[in-house]
């Protein structure tokens, strides 16, 4: 697959696929995609950074991003790269339900990891899941746009497969049986509720257990306590808006739900270990 910058777009729906590499990082990091949901397949030797993460890629990898997350490629290996971007319209089979729908397992999760490593037949397949969506939007007949959607939900399907292996393969698994949905659930409601709940109080109400309960959850499978799962995706959504929009630091704050102004740089100064100010000032640069 060389050079490839291909669209499916009919009526609201689109997805394309386009091939990079360091040459064309610009196109790839500026906003021409943030809109969309994103599908990354990013050979061994790249560097990138979603959310302000940054992945040293060892291994060829799939990366699954949400609309207007942080992404900035800063390397690039020897192979071309590929994104892969579609609109809810495209492809969305239920918010906040499905473990493969746009707001699913890989784009969501507590582990807060987007990244899928590849090896051996996993990476035969997507290789040509990704050739094979390639051919179809060069050919665009009339069954091009339901064997383009079922080769992206393989795709994710697949991922989703080895995402859990990668990441649930040394919890136990009867926990993970009866707990991976309670803690999808607490995920999905920190992403709705976190402008305006901030507590483990707030989530445990609306999960109906005591908030000792839900912390205790947490502390079974050793992940960070429920209340640094808040206040991380505050301090996410504050760097998003100190990059992407003008607002001043209060009004952010206030958007986020503190009008305190000094209580919300006092928070986002200990989650970061820099100020606002000073964070927007560095990331401009």
């Amino acid at each position: 697959m060389k050079n490839i910058a291909s669209v499916f777009e009919s009526k609201h729906k689109k997805l394309g696929l386009v091939s990079f590499d360091a040459g064309t990082f610009d196109l790839i990091n500026g906003e021409v995609f943030r809109q969309y949901i994103k599908v990354l397949f990013v050979p061994q030797g790249y560097s990138l950074a979603v959310d302000f993460n940054e992945y040293d890629i060892q291994v060829p990898s799939l990366f699954f991003i949400n609309t207007n997350q942080y992404l900035s490629f800063e390397k690039a290996g020897a192979e071309e790269a590929f994104l892969m971007y579609y609109n809810r319209d495209f492809y969305c089979i239920q918010i906040h339900d499905e473990e493969v729908a746009c707001d699913g397992l890989l784009f969501n999760n507590i582990f807060e990891s987007p990244k899928v490593d590849l090896r051996g037949e996993e990476l035969k397949t997507i290789r040509q899941l990704f050739l094979q969506i390639s051919e179809e939007l060069k050919l665009q007949d009339n069954s091009s746009e339901e064997m383009i959607r079922i080769y992206l939900k393989q795709i994710i399907i697949s991922a989703t497969r080895t995402w859990k292996k990668q990441h649930l393969e040394n919890i136990d698994a009867q926990l993970v049986g009866t707990e991976h949905d309670f803690f999808r659930n607490f995920s999905r409601m920190v992403d709705i509720h976190y402008r305006e709940k901030h507590s483990v109080a707030d989530y445990a109400a609306m999960l109906h257990i005591a908030p000792k309960t839900l912390t205790q959850k947490f502390h079974k499978l050793n992940l960070q306590n429920p209340n640094e799962v808040i206040k991380n995706r505050i301090v996410l959504e504050a760097k998003r808006l100190l990059l992407y929009t003008e607002l001043s630091i209060k009004e952010i704050g206030f958007k986020l739900g503190y009008e305190d102004p000094a209580y919300f740089n006092r928070m986002f100064t200990q989650k970061t270990g820099k100020t606002p100010a000073a964070f927007r000032k560095e990331i401009a640069k």
